[in-house]
């Protein structure tokens, strides 16, 4: 059943990053997280939105702008280490506070609650998007770089950063989306390095079946996704995703997940 829903969960997640520049690891990571540790989750959610992106590279190569991936992408890698190693510190702090509930104990731990602040706070940008209002340039990519890196090492949720810089950087479509998952993909490299010194946290828990199945369905979601890309606006697809996102957050500040 673990793999059934956080496969069916790739698959879907992988048809809104391809729309919206970001979400494969804001949703499926929360729910990976319900049947293994948060940090596991995160490493593991990494993994697969590696891949994701590598399997979008191969077919958006020529679109890639690289003057702009190493303008955000480099600010963005050096941002993801302490990012990652503040996550792989805050894993040994102590729970903050345990309860029962219907009969079933919960405990709300550091990691847990930075999270789901800031999945709400992802969302409340979706909501109020406050960046929109602000004049963004390319001048602004390194800022932007470093937020999101830092944001991605921390928690993987790197993509609602980047895509509101980069939607400023006077791309078009195709190369937009290209070098969106090329700057997502060297995020990725870095903090799955930063995880792999603690690599029995991740191959301790998790198999190798159920990153196979993991990684299947996102590559399925980005073929299906094609199909019903003029079917679907992307502020739909962002209003959908803040939805889940307050929902998901809400339940790891409580530590319910």
């Amino acid at each position: 059943m673990t793999t059934i829903i956080i496969t069916i969960t790739a698959f879907l997640a992988s048809i809104l990053t391809l729309y919206s520049g970001f979400g494969l690891g804001t949703i499926l990571m929360p729910v990976v997280a319900i049947f293994f540790p948060v940090t596991v989750a995160v490493a593991l959610t990494a993994f697969v939105h590696l891949l994701n992106n590598l399997f979008k590279l191969a077919a958006l190569w020529r679109d890639i702008d690289w003057r702009i991936t190493w303008r955000f992408g480099l600010p963005a890698i050096l941002a993801t280490v302490p990012g990652a190693w503040l996550l792989t510190g805050l894993a040994d702090l102590p729970a903050l506070h345990a309860y029962t509930l219907a009969g079933h104990a919960f405990v709300i731990t550091p990691v847990k609650l930075i999270i789901g602040i800031l999945l709400i706070i992802f969302a409340t940008m979706e909501w109020l998007p406050v960046l929109k209002t602000i004049k963004l340039t390319e001048k602004s990519l390194p800022l932007g770089g470093v937020l999101s890196g830092f944001f991605g090492g921390l928690s993987g949720h790197q993509g609602a950063f980047r895509s509101a810089f980069l939607l400023h950087a006077g791309l078009n479509k195709n190369a937009f989306v290209g070098t969106n998952a090329a700057i997502a993909a060297l995020v990725d490299i870095t903090r799955l390095v930063v995880y792999g010194l603690n690599i029995t946290l991740l191959l301790g828990k998790v198999t190798t079946g159920l990153i196979i199945a993991a990684t299947a369905a996102a590559f399925a979601g980005v073929l299906a996704g094609k199909t019903g890309l003029k079917k679907i606006t992307i502020g739909f697809i962002q209003k959908l995703v803040a939805v889940l996102l307050y929902i998901l957050g809400g339940l790891l500040i409580a530590g319910l997940i």
